[in-house]
């Protein structure tokens, strides 16, 4: 009976671990600070926390770091405006790297992104380097560049 308790202990901690929503992730992955508070500006954490499933090209605080600082302070006081580039990084579904196809993509923001596969996946013009994060809504592939939409 104890085997069996710990058993069904260690089983709801695995899931309990698995059950992050994207937001969630994205804040334990800690290298996402800027991004959080991007969405969080844009009053887009609710949606990002809701059923999706959701694909999201995630930048990187050394992405959002490209950005002169004068330029990333005014897009995170423009809410319409950064709203339209962070809706730009989220794709509707969850597409996993092995079924990424090269080609256009339309976002939540309603523009497309380009992706590409030659020499490893690119998302406009930004790198992925790393993939297939799962979250309980979606799948984060995580992008060296914020990508700006059209």
């Amino acid at each position: 009976m104890k085997k069996l308790i710990i058993a069904a202990a260690l089983g709801a901690a695995a899931f309990a671990v698995q059950a992050k929503d994207i937001v969630e992730t994205a804040v334990a992955a800690g290298n996402f600070k800027t991004l959080a508070v991007a969405l969080q500006a844009a009053g887009l954490v609710d949606t990002l926390k809701g059923k999706g499933p959701f694909t999201v090209f995630a930048p990187t605080d050394a992405a959002f770091a490209k950005i002169p600082k004068a330029d990333l302070d005014a897009l995170l006081k423009d809410k319409a405006k950064l709203t339209a580039v962070l809706t730009y990084h989220v794709v509707p579904g969850a597409v996993m790297a092995k079924d990424v196809k090269a080609g256009k993509v339309k976002t939540v923001q309603g523009s497309e992104l380009t992706i590409g596969t030659m020499g490893g996946v690119t998302v406009d013009a930004a790198k992925v380097t790393a993939t297939d994060i799962v979250a309980s809504n979606g799948v984060i592939h995580v992008i060296d560049s914020v990508v700006l939409p059209k």
